[in-house]
């Protein structure tokens, strides 16, 4: 058994690998935080079902699968929430992902927003705040190290 990706001390099994399994997730910092541990550990089908709206549409498969080559999460900050409880309709979380790609390490920072739609929380997108920190060797051309599926230059890369 090995710990749960997320940073919490909890197993997988008994943290955000039983969210991936089906059971719902009750809060968007607790969907925030088992995306990552799905990017971590590279469960594509939960970050796809996990999509609505904008970041449904933006998501492609394929290049979320060569963005996760070479790809290693190494930790996940929250830095802060806002609304997204069990009874809220929407919320952000604010969080600093690290990993490395390619042998150099990098940083994503990130206001994620999240709805719940049908009693279900969904991810809807990134808010216009958010920040990616890379590192100088991924091209622009080269996926997305954040796992959007998308180039970087079309994705975290966009305003740089």
């Amino acid at each position: 058994m090995s710990h749960c990706p997320c940073g919490s001390s909890l197993e997988l099994a008994a943290c955000c690998g039983r969210y991936h399994a089906g059971v719902p997730v009750p809060t968007a910092e607790a969907l925030m935080r088992s995306r990552y541990a799905a990017y971590a550990t590279g469960n594509l089908d939960y970050i796809e079902a996990t999509c609505a709206g904008p970041a449904a549409l933006a998501f492609d498969r394929a290049e979320a699968e060569v963005a996760q080559l070479g790809t290693a999460w190494l930790g996940l900050e929250i830095v802060k929430t806002g609304k997204g409880r069990e009874r809220d309709s929407d919320g952000t979380v604010s969080f600093v992902a690290r990993y490395r790609h390619k042998g150099a390490e990098a940083t994503h920072t990130e206001t994620s927003e999240f709805r719940r739609l049908e009693g279900r929380w969904l991810y809807w997108g990134c808010a216009a705040n958010s920040v990616a920190q890379r590192a100088a060797s991924v091209g622009r051309n080269d996926p997305c190290p954040c796992g959007s599926g998308r180039k970087y230059k079309k994705c975290c890369g966009a305003g740089a």
